[in-house]
């Protein structure tokens, strides 16, 4: 006669599922999906550029010895601006100005929106309506005028200046999709739990409600980025950054100063708006990928 015991593990020797494990997963579910491989291939590409770009580019992004207005050739496969400078150079090293602003102003939004949109989902009462209020008024204003008159009042602020523009006008979308998510999960099980055992608000929020939202958060900073790469470059065209930096935004600003199209120098436009689309749209396609985290309805390949 057998007899079994049953043995009571601690729960603290329970193994916790690694962090490096959930990430390969995710990596693994964008992958799966064809238009978000595209979309990683892309924007690796472009990060590879970026960070190599000294060894890449031929020349350097401010040399101007060479000769003006010059058409595509073996020494320059781009040609030259007005002001004799190498096209493919200044491509080149471009994209590590729009890569930066895109990304951080893509992460400080995404925090804002969180922050904002997480705490206005949990409160009730007049404070919740101030807070509404104030994230309606931002979703009713438009998001150029507003960057425009921001930037043209606080002109030649740098990088830093764009950065902030694009974060104080592009926060308010993240934070209403946020907040929706959140009134939704307000009423689960284990929130009521968590409030029957005496934890703060903050901790509900953060601890509680914030880990099941992680896909669409991380739908909300591709987003922002792609609105942040697509605002810089709009600023840039428009004078109204600092155009002593090396950007596409500024190749553009400085081609059409120079009559580009009509001196038939058609590619000092073409590469840095072709550079800006194809980023923007690596960014939209791995969004794909990211739906197919938080939808399984929507994933492709293996990973489903």
């Amino acid at each position: 006669m057998t007899s079994t015991m049953n043995v009571k593990v601690p729960s603290d020797r329970i193994a916790a599922p690694s962090p490096w494990r959930s990430f390969a997963r995710m990596v693994g579910t964008l992958w799966s999906n064809g238009k978000a491989r595209l979309g990683l291939i892309i924007l690796g590409l472009f990060v590879v550029v970026a960070v190599f770009a000294p060894l890449l580019a031929p020349y350097g992004p401010k040399v101007n010895t060479f000769e003006r207005n010059a058409d595509a050739s073996a020494a320059h496969w781009l040609g030259t601006t007005a002001a004799g400078e190498d096209v493919l150079s200044q491509l080149i090293y471009g994209s590590q100005v729009s890569l930066l602003v895109g990304m951080a102003a893509g992460i400080l939004s995404t925090i804002v929106a969180v922050l904002i949109g997480l705490s206005w989902g949990y409160m009730r009462g007049f404070l919740g309506e101030v807070v509404g209020f104030i994230v309606n008024l931002f979703l009713v204003i438009p998001g150029l005028p507003l960057m425009i008159v921001i930037a043209a009042y606080l002109q030649n602020g740098g990088i830093l200046m764009i950065i902030a523009v694009i974060v104080v006008t592009g926060w308010a979308w993240g934070a209403r999709v946020l907040r929706s998510q959140t009134q939704s999960l307000r009423g689960n099980d284990f929130v009521t739990s968590a409030q029957f055992s005496g934890d703060s608000r903050a901790r509900i929020v953060f601890r509680e409600i914030l880990p099941n939202m992680t896909s669409i958060i991380a739908g909300t900073l591709f987003g922002a980025a792609t609105a942040a790469i697509l605002a810089e470059a709009g600023l840039e065209f428009l004078g109204l950054g600092d155009s002593s930096i090396v950007s596409w935004g500024t190749m553009l600003y400085w081609a059409q100063n120079s009559n580009s199209l009509l001196t038939g120098q058609w590619l000092l436009l073409f590469a840095p708006g072709l550079c800006i689309a194809l980023l923007a749209l690596s960014l939209t396609l791995i969004n794909f990928g990211v739906d197919g985290i938080s939808n399984p309805r929507l994933r492709e390949g293996k990973g489903r």
